[in-house]
């Protein structure tokens, strides 16, 4: 039995609007999610650890000036196109478009003001959340009036988060949640002690600007084979990584497949990612500095949380060998997402 309630958060600086910030509250059993109706952000997500004890499990902040200010977007749903496109450029039926440069020469997800800096329209489900907005013709440089549902539902041990999109003009889209988690609790140091793997044979490889080279390349004998589970700092220790940063390319096909599973032994706590979609960004807050005071007064360090973004492949819009990353008009965007949380 799932509970859904709404709360005030705050409002929003008048110079961008001044609107009612809500924040929903979804809880079960064994898991408990805020969400909110700006960014369609995460904010809190308490999972119990082996004793039956509670933790948040996310990054973030506790007030909405956090998610408002400059942050690694905590929690945040990105779009129109999650991850980089190269140079910010693209092209569709003959026509260039170009988009706004915010990560070193690229445009990274969705520009200067994405989906995760807009204040989005909420409906309460029985058991969830749906958020819808209207991406307007030529919102930082994308074509087509494309209309966006993300929904957020909570059965027992499960959250799911369901993206739908129609555009009016063809158009590039790929839709994540960007929460960073730790399953020691948001504030632990760092995620040494997590054991992941990742059901991916292959991996993109990047230039020194974070965009895919177009290699398509095997994990065998790399530090990238995480297909059987391994402990994240001995790992990165073993095969001299400062971190990872990267797409890895997924068992193709639209039904719903286990693609992801972190444990941490300390606490019990398992996570399992399952999806739709084509791959998935493995990054360890490599970016993270120690800088931004989060929820708490927690501080959060290098390697201090991870994220699992379920995605289309980075730049695909400009590789033809990637997967198809055009919603045209008629056709419906339609991806899932689940984050299933138990104790091992």
């Amino acid at each position: 039995m799932t509970t859904v309630r709404k709360e005030a958060f705050g409002r929003m600086p008048p110079e961008e609007g001044g609107g009612e910030v809500e924040k929903f509250v979804l809880q079960s059993d064994s898991v408990r999610v805020e969400i909110l109706s700006f960014g369609c952000i995460i904010t809190t997500l308490e999972t119990k650890d082996r004793d039956g004890k509670f933790s948040d499990i996310v990054l973030g902040f506790d007030t909405l000036e956090g998610y408002t200010g400059k942050h690694p977007f905590f929690g945040t749903v990105v779009g129109r196109v999650a991850n980089r496109i190269a140079n910010g450029k693209f092209s569709v039926d003959g026509k260039e478009y170009q988009l706004f440069i915010n990560n070193g020469p690229n445009s990274l997800h969705g520009g200067a003001k994405g989906f995760d800096k807009v204040l989005w329209s909420a409906e309460v489900l029985p058991n969830g959340v749906r958020f819808f907005r209207l991406s307007p013709d030529g919102e930082e440089g994308y074509p087509g009036d494309l209309k966006v549902w993300v929904t957020y539902t909570l059965n027992g041990r499960e959250l799911a988060i369901n993206y739908q999109a129609q555009t009016s003009k063809t158009t590039p889209i790929s839709l994540t949640n960007h929460s960073y988690f730790n399953l020691a609790g948001q504030g632990s140091r760092d995620v040494y002690d997590h054991e992941i793997s990742i059901e991916a044979d292959s991996y993109l490889p990047v230039d020194g600007t974070q965009i895919p080279t177009g290699e398509v390349a095997t994990v065998q004998g790399t530090g990238f084979d995480l297909r059987q589970p391994v402990e994240l700092g001995k790992h990165l220790q073993k095969f001299h990584l400062d971190g990872f940063d990267h797409n890895f390319c997924l068992h193709q096909g639209q039904d719903r497949r286990l693609v992801a599973r972190v444990f941490h032994p300390p606490t019990g706590r398992t996570m399992e990612v399952h999806t739709t979609q084509p791959g998935i960004q493995f990054y360890t807050g490599n970016f993270l500095d120690g800088s931004l005071k989060g929820k708490g007064g927690a501080t959060y360090p290098k390697h201090s949380a991870f994220c699992l973004e379920t995605q289309n492949w980075p730049d695909a819009v400009n590789k033809a060998h990637f997967p198809n990353a055009l919603l045209h008009p008629g056709e419906e965007y339609n991806h899932t997402t689940w984050l299933v949380f138990n104790t091992a």
